[in-house]
């Protein structure tokens, strides 16, 4: 079962653009708790302590405590150049509450699939997550997959991954793929001659830059000057 996470939060007195930009240049995180029929509540988080919890790598699906209230993250905004947290959403839930949360899929025993091992088969994985909907208490923290036995041209469907007791998939109209081993990839004549002429319009290029780079006699002319005597 995924970890419970607990953020220190203090309240928002001010809310709009300008508060928010104020909370950021103090290393604060803007935040609101939303859900179970209550008014929102806007909070403040510390940066640093949010950035940790980040870097767990399964945020998104552990239950977190905020301000001493039960929550499930739903959506972390980024900034598109810094990549630093600038708003968190976080969703209100009981101790029970059913939830559909995105759990990541890990791949074990590639040693023992002889389509990869023997075969010099790739693993294709079409899906690195899957949505699961299960009781908030007993949120994995992710499915494991054996690769043990599979062949190339195999496949693993949903169908095929035991979940976890009392967990099911959010997708229920089809037998999705997850991944497949498919073939090594040949390189063609026309893939390698591709690559010769890359390679050689490269080649060309770095030459004519070495030759503009290097130093012209003739710029030293500009130093010399004419002197013609007079009778």
């Amino acid at each position: 079962m995924s970890d419970t996470i607990t953020l220190a939060a203090e309240t928002r007195d001010r809310v709009g653009k300008g508060a928010s930009r104020a909370l950021r240049r103090d290393g604060r995180v803007p935040a609101v708790i939303y859900g179970q029929n209550k008014e929102p509540t806007s909070v403040h988080l510390e940066e640093k302590v949010l950035m940790k919890a980040l870097m767990t790598g399964h945020f998104m699906n552990s239950i977190v405590m905020v301000d001493g209230q039960r929550t499930l993250p739903k959506d972390v905004a980024f900034h598109p150049v810094t990549d630093r947290p600038i708003h968190v959403d976080f969703l209100r839930i009981g101790e029970h509450t059913t939830v559909t949360v995105a759990v990541p899929v890990v791949f074990t025993d590639e040693e023992e699939a002889p389509g990869i091992k023997r075969g010099n088969g790739v693993l294709n994985i079409t899906r690195h997550e899957i949505e699961l909907v299960v009781d908030a208490s007993d949120i994995p923290a992710e499915i494991s997959i054996s690769l043990k036995g599979l062949e190339i041209g195999d496949s693993i469907h949903i169908s095929d991954v035991k979940l976890p007791k009392g967990a099911t998939a959010a997708i229920d109209d089809r037998d999705f793929a997850i991944a497949t081993i498919v073939p090594p990839t040949v390189p063609t004549v026309e893939d390698e001659q591709l690559e010769a002429e890359v390679a050689e319009a490269q080649a060309a290029e770095a030459e004519a830059e070495a030759a503009a780079e290097e130093p012209n006699d003739d710029d030293n002319d500009d130093d010399k000057v004419s002197v013609q005597k007079k009778d």
